[in-house]
């Protein structure tokens, strides 16, 4: 028996712990951030599945049954290969979920107009991995996406509350508004924009939702988990969370405070270097 693992390239998969935790309290969880090679938007497939794999594996040998990609990229371009691939011979016994079909599963009922927005890294949008989920679940809606690829640093950095980073976002929604002004529904397809949500909601027309993952992606844990005796009876009940970063301990604990509602004390991983 073990934690659920969640895992993320950097910060962002903290705002789903933080939703996991506010779902489900009675569980364990071991959270582990790959912030030394963090951002993942940009990096080519193959590299995100080598990266995710080793974060994956990781989690398994530290005894965790059960992993969450809390990283859109991650569930965009490593998530089917480890399943179908992978863990039919390095664990199959054991399950790694991800973030986009949960979402992809109720964005379609939402939207009052059939058109929704994803907001996203450029991994992701080149990954059309919403387009193919929606066009599966709820072929009728419309989907437009938009890769903001400044979100990311301007969070991470503490710069989107300023001007400058304020207009980087305007510009970005502005955007993906054109491609579409029938968009009724964003989603938000990062962990790191709910950080965002508030001022997302301050600028765009009233009658827009904007939508987190973190509440969706812990209610589906919450089904799948009741669906799932088998592996939910493999994961520890003692409220307890444990951090690991690839990064400088001191750096990620202070940068998690942004994320996460609760003082982090993470632990350092190596998780390995084979790409550069």
């Amino acid at each position: 028996m073990g934690p659920i693992g969640v895992f993320d390239s950097g910060y962002g998969g903290l705002t789903i712990l933080q939703d996991l935790r506010n779902k489900l309290p009675e569980y364990d969880y071991l959270y582990l951030g790959d912030n030394a090679r963090a951002p993942y938007g940009t990096r080519s497939f193959d590299v995100v599945y080598e990266f995710t794999y080793e974060a994956v594996r990781e989690l398994f040998d530290r005894g965790c049954h059960l992993v969450i990609l809390a990283c859109n990229t991650a569930s965009a371009k490593a998530l089917r290969t480890i399943q179908q691939k992978d863990l039919p011979t390095l664990a199959p016994n054991k399950r790694v979920l991800g973030v986009i079909r949960p979402s992809a599963e109720v964005i379609g009922s939402i939207t009052k107009t059939g058109h929704v927005g994803v907001l996203a890294t450029e991994g992701t949008v080149r990954s059309n991995s919403y387009f193919l989920e929606l066009q599966k679940l709820s072929p009728e809606t419309i989907i437009e996406q938009h890769a903001c690829p400044m979100w990311v640093p301007l969070i991470e950095n503490d710069r989107h509350t300023s001007e400058a980073g304020k207009m980087f976002i305007k510009e970005d929604l502005d955007q993906l508004l054109d491609k579409d002004p029938q968009i009724d529904t964003i989603l938000l397809g990062c962990t790191h924009y709910p950080i965002l949500k508030e001022f997302i909601e301050s600028y765009v027309p009233k009658n827009i939702h904007v939508v987190s993952q973190g509440a969706i992606v812990a209610e589906s844990l919450a089904d799948y988990l009741m669906r799932h005796p088998e592996i939910e009876r493999n994961c520890t009940k003692n409220s307890n969370v444990d951090f690991l970063t690839s990064e400088n301990v001191e750096i990620f604990n202070r940068k998690a405070t942004q994320f996460f509602d609760s003082p982090v004390h993470a632990s350092h991983v190596n998780l390995g270097l084979k790409f550069k």
